[in-house]
């Protein structure tokens, strides 16, 4: 498939396709590259985490003000 048909399909197709790609590289994690500048947001995130600066919010709690946000 090029990459002009993958425009034209709609998005639920796209997404499908995107969950299918992503299970595809998770299964050998190891050999699945992980980026500098993404490791160092992890560990930002890690150390704010630690300090206390992070606020946690359950999943639903989470989704539910996601989707107020953008609404």
């Amino acid at each position: 498939m090029s990459i002009t048909e993958l425009h034209k399909l709609p998005n639920i197709e796209k997404l499908k396709i995107i969950g299918e790609l992503w299970g595809d590289l998770v299964v050998d994690e190891d050999n699945f590259p992980c980026l500098s500048w993404h490791e160092n947001e992890l560990k930002l995130t890690e150390e704010n985490f630690l300090a206390g600066n992070v606020e946690i919010l359950d999943w639903q709690q989470a989704k539910k003000e996601l989707r107020l946000k953008f609404e």
